[in-house]
């Protein structure tokens, strides 16, 4: 188990609440919050074609579980492709927190643990779709700028991208369309 998250953030919010490796039965759980957040309209955007289908990456899911034990915010990621790439590439989404309890760096707290162990895992570079103004403050920029596509329609300006490895995206040839990995679970 990994130590609580007051030990890593030393926020006072944060004390309540612990960040554990997702398992195999949080899965509804996790579900549950991604309807509370996203609703269920999320399946139709052009990020959910990535994941359908595909499982996470199981090293990189968390959960947020308060002291009595309720999980109160989950992120994942998903391994995806870049044409031409041998690079290693993530697809980070969704990150869910309780509405009832956003604002509190629970998310915060999620994407900090979540992104350091990508980086130990050895992934190059980190792509989503979210808020600039959210995800400018872990390092993200505007992936259109360049020169990644995602297979579908996005709001340009909420696509963004992270290296994760030192001079991982200095090559034009780690760039282009992104695509899901190529095995399926379904």
């Amino acid at each position: 188990m990994l130590p609580p998250l007051s030990q890593s953030q030393g926020s006072g919010f944060a004390d309540e609440f612990a960040i554990v490796p997702e398992r195999d039965q949080d899965t509804d759980v996790i579900d549950a919050l991604m309807d509370a957040s996203f609703g269920q309209e999320r399946h139709n955007l052009t990020v959910y074609k990535l994941r359908d289908g595909y499982p996470p990456v199981r090293q990189l899911g968390f959960i947020a579980m308060d002291q009595q034990g309720k999980a109160r915010a989950s992120i994942r990621y998903w391994p995806i492709q870049v044409e031409g790439s041998s690079l290693r590439y993530l697809l980070l989404g969704p990150l869910a927190v309780d509405p009832t309890i956003r604002g509190g760096g629970l998310g915060k707290a999620l994407v900090s643990r979540s992104l350091d162990r990508a980086v130990e895992l050895g992934f190059d570079a980190c792509l989503l779709v979210g808020e600039p103004s959210y995800y400018g403050s872990f390092g993200f920029t505007n992936a259109t700028a360049l020169g990644f596509k995602l297979p579908g329609w996005v709001e340009l300006r909420r696509f963004l991208v992270r290296e994760l490895q030192s001079n991982a995206l200095a090559k034009p040839e780690s760039r282009g369309l992104i695509n899901p990995v190529k095995t399926r679970t379904k």
